[in-house]
């Protein structure tokens, strides 16, 4: 059968479309955590460990990561232009969000987001 390897960063191939809904799954599972958890300044963590465990996957869970990392972000601007005007409101957390993306989405250690205290089931 199909199977997801390391990340590789080259084009999608069909084998990697396997990685898809695992990718999906991974980020879901971080979201769902961090609503659960509901610990100060561990979003960055949370924002890092699904895009780290999706990209495990290969390809396919890296370039699903992206998509609903972007997605996630471009809706919280929004949100936050209707809440709060063209203030720039929100645009340091965004950036800050997504530095923390890129890095799980990378390979590097989320850890490296862990806040102090968070409980070990996270």
């Amino acid at each position: 059968g199909l199977s997801c390897s390391k990340p590789q960063f080259c084009r999608l191939q069909v084998g990697d479309a396997v990685c898809l809904p695992g990718g999906a799954w991974d980020m879901w599972r971080a979201y769902s955590d961090m609503r659960e958890a509901n610990y100060k300044d561990s979003d960055k963590y949370f924002h890092a460990r699904g895009n780290y465990d999706a990209a495990q996957r290969g390809p396919g869970g890296a370039w699903a990561a992206k998509v609903i990392s972007d997605a996630r972000e471009n809706t919280q601007r929004v949100t936050d232009f209707f809440r709060h005007g063209d203030s720039g409101h929100g645009a340091e957390d965004s950036k800050a969000d997504q530095a923390a993306n890129e890095w799980g989405r990378s390979g590097k250690d989320p850890n490296h987001f862990r806040p102090a205290g968070l409980p070990d089931k996270y």
